[in-house]
């Protein structure tokens, strides 16, 4: 009796204690009153949301905003709903007539895209949270609660498939599609504080609306009429449009027939509709079909962005926050005069274009930033060049969408690469061997539109006629039978002696009777032209002359189309010498005669000491009395009545050998063409180990070389500017003094 006394005495205890803990708990965790209340509980308490509110219902949204959570939602008002031509068009476009026929669909469209992921006053909305902290006012974008998910679309096949946008950009391994990504749309909002952060004024947002004042803080084409109004679970701001969700870039010019034939484009050449296990699951779950299969509309790896991605590139996971894609689309009668004009002038077809060309066309409308109307001249789109157009005049559509901006266009924004002598070759299927070539370095010096070029152009036909050709499978290239990376070599060789920089006009009179002139190549070695002619080492050892046949400008000079390829030598510095300097009549003669029997020389190569292949040399040769008045002066043995040529005295040899050294410019090819002034380091070293100099010059606009004592020389009237193999050569008047 006494234990069972004792059991209920205790069961009593601990029921009191339970009941005692759980009242200070609920008194504890009990809302307080002084809290503001929920969302939905705060636009119907002020009386003037009645349309948003039948649309949160519609949308299932209640209970989402009357609880817990932490939401950013952009409200408009019943009369700003009412009075919204830009809402009533949404809903004509959805083939709706009024608020009140809108389906739950539509209805959550609306108010998921006027809810951003959790709660932000004015001050910190336009804050950029990255993964290393807040940057102030650096966001003009947040990402809403509305997705696209799955839709209709129609392949380039014509068939209709069910589908969904891809989340990433097309970078091969990393993927395009996330199965767990939603791709959510963004919102955006401009501030004041916003504008000044990024150097922006008011023009760069009213330009896109120009019928909403820029008040200081705007939501798309919305003024914000009150802001930071508290609720349990978020934020309010006030604002005086309907804001609706915005397209993408793709969906955009999906719905605007006056783009339709760069969307032909993309579509045709740069889409593919791919086949994906967890879309197509996750689509049969929620249908109920289960025999529908979901693609993914991935664009091409070769463009700079894919214009369904509403992530931006995400390196960051919000940044899309500051940043978003631009896409500038030509008229369509705009694209296809140029497309028929330029890119089809040696091809029949699109179709028969090079992928790379429909893709550099492209890419010459894409940018991967936003850019600003007041940034369309330094703003560089995925080429490394601005936005051609003239933001007044030029632009016929512009709009901020949900992953960028985009601007419609009279104008195509032609690329350099088709508008300078670049694209001579670029778009000719005759010149795809050159091309190939180009493309391993001179792209993108021949295709800069600020400096001049003339360049001489290789067909195929040219180069099949001399044997050479390129063989795609193995990536090699072949002369005749034989097959080796030396081929590829010796083509580049040709092909930058084919460029020549031409700033200041130098080749106007090319092809026109009397014309002569000496210029220097972007490989570094010498052309000479004569007339209709052009002459290089090359052509005088293979005994053959190069012709113009034809003529073409572009927007950097001008390409000119030959008979024949400009070969190089394959013949030493020495044999030139030697041709130069064999006849007893010869200028040249007594230079080669000291040269020959020198220790400078090297006889079995012909080649003179300190000189290697590949590098550039200019030599410069005394004349027969210039080389008199050096023996005169004992800087070579002999007399001048009697040279001696041949020494046999070691100080003798090292006479000679320190004379002709020092009358070699190394490394470098200088013709006086005004180009090349200051100090040239020669072949010579003093006895300290040093290389000594020579200086040239053009006062009075004449050639003059300076010695290590600074006398002067200057070239010898209609001599010199002899070609040989990577080198020049040029008789002078006087001869050059070393110092020891």
């Amino acid at each position: 009796m006494r234990k069972s006394i004792k059991r209920i005495a205790f069961l009593i205890a601990i029921a009191s204690v339970i009941f005692g803990c759980k009242k200070k708990f609920d008194d504890y965790y009990e809302r307080p009153n002084n809290l503001d209340p929920a969302i939905y509980k705060q636009l119907e308490s002020m009386g003037k949301f009645n349309t948003l509110l039948s649309l949160i219902d519609k949308a299932g949204y209640r209970q989402t905003l009357s609880s817990a959570g932490y939401w950013t939602l952009f409200a408009p008002t019943d009369s700003a709903i009412q009075a919204d031509n830009d809402f009533k068009n949404y809903l004509l476009g959805r083939k709706v007539n009024s608020v009140n026929e809108i389906d739950s669909a539509t209805a959550q469209a609306i108010v998921q895209y006027l809810l951003i992921f959790n709660g932000f006053n004015r001050d910190r909305l336009d804050d950029y949270q990255s993964n290393i902290g807040w940057v102030t006012d650096n966001a003009f974008k947040r990402r809403t609660a509305y997705y696209t998910g799955f839709y209709k679309d129609t392949t380039a096949s014509s068939q209709v498939v069910t589908a969904i946008q891809s989340n990433r950009n097309n970078v091969g391994n990393a993927g395009y599609y996330m199965s767990a990504d939603n791709n959510n749309k963004y919102i955006p909002f401009f501030t004041t504080e916003f504008l000044a952060a990024r150097g922006l004024t008011q023009t760069d947002y009213t330009y896109f609306y120009p019928n909403t004042p820029f008040s200081g803080f705007n939501v798309a084409n919305a003024r914000v009429t009150q802001q930071n109004i508290p609720a349990e679970n978020g934020v309010i701001h006030v604002i005086d449009h309907a804001v609706t969700p915005l397209p993408s870039l793709d969906q955009y010019i999906r719905t605007r027939p006056e783009y339709s034939e760069m969307k032909g484009l993309f579509d045709r050449l740069m889409v593919q509709f791919l086949q994906n296990a967890d879309a197509s699951h996750r689509y049969q779950v929620l249908s109920g079909n289960n025999a529908e299969n979901v693609f993914v509309k991935v664009y091409s790896f070769l463009l700079a962005f894919s214009p369904n991605n509403e992530n931006y590139f995400k390196q960051q996971d919000n940044d899309g926050q500051r940043e978003g894609w631009t896409l500038v689309v030509p008229r369509n009668d705009s694209l296809q005069s140029y497309i028929n004009r330029v890119l089809l002038e040696n091809y029949p077809s699109v179709n028969a274009l090079p992928l790379s060309v429909i893709s550099d066309l492209l890419n010459a409308h894409m940018w991967q930033t936003t850019v600003w109307p007041s940034r369309f001249k330094t703003t560089l789109n995925y080429l490394g060049e601005p936005l051609y157009s003239d933001p007044q005049t030029n632009i016929i559509d512009k709009k901020i969408l949900s992953n960028g901006i985009f601007y419609g266009t009279t104008k195509v924004n032609e690329p350099n690469v088709f508008s300078t002598v670049y694209g001579k070759a670029y778009l000719n299927p005759k010149f795809s061997l050159m091309t190939r070539l180009l493309d391993q370095e001179l792209r993108t010096v021949i295709s800069n539109p600020n400096f001049n070029y003339t360049v001489f152009m290789m067909s195929d036909a040219t180069l099949a006629n001399q044997g050479f050709g390129y063989d795609p499978a193995n990536n090699i290239w072949y002369l005749g039978s034989v097959k080796n990376d030396s081929i590829r070599l010796n083509l580049t060789r040709i092909l930058n002696e084919s460029v020549v920089e031409t700033n200041h006009g130098e080749l106007d009179g090319l092809g026109t009777p009397g014309f002569k002139a000496v210029l220097s190549t972007y490989g570094g070695e010498i052309l000479k032209f004569d007339g209709n002619k052009i002459i290089t080492a090359g052509t005088l050892e293979k005994g053959i002359t190069v012709t113009i046949d034809s003529i073409k400008t572009a927007k950097n000079g001008r390409v000119i189309y030959l008979n024949n390829l400009l070969y190089f030598p394959y013949a030493p510095i020495g044999k030139k010498l030697e041709a130069l300097g064999t006849p007893a009549t010869s200028k040249y003669n007594y230079f080669w005669n000291y040269l020959k029997n020198s220790t400078a020389y090297d006889a079995v190569n012909s080649a003179i000491n300190g000189t290697s292949a590949g590098s550039f040399y200019t030599i410069f040769v005394p004349d027969n009395n210039a080389i008199s008045a050096a023996i005169a002066d004992g800087l070579l043995p002999g007399t001048p009545a009697a040279p001696n040529f041949n020494p046999t005295a070691t100080a003798d040899k090292v006479l000679v050998e320190k004379f002709l050294l020092y009358h070699v410019i190394d490394k470098r090819t200088v013709i006086p063409d005004g180009k090349d002034t200051g100090g040239f380091l020669t072949l010579y070293k003093n006895i300290a180990g040093d290389v000594v100099q020579i200086g040239i010059e053009y006062p009075g606009g004449v050639f003059e070389i300076t010695d290590a004592y600074g006398r002067k020389t200057h070239l010898v009237p209609n001599e010199g500017n002899e070609l040989s193999n990577r080198a020049v050569i040029h008789l002078i008047d006087n001869y050059l003094k070393y110092t020891n």
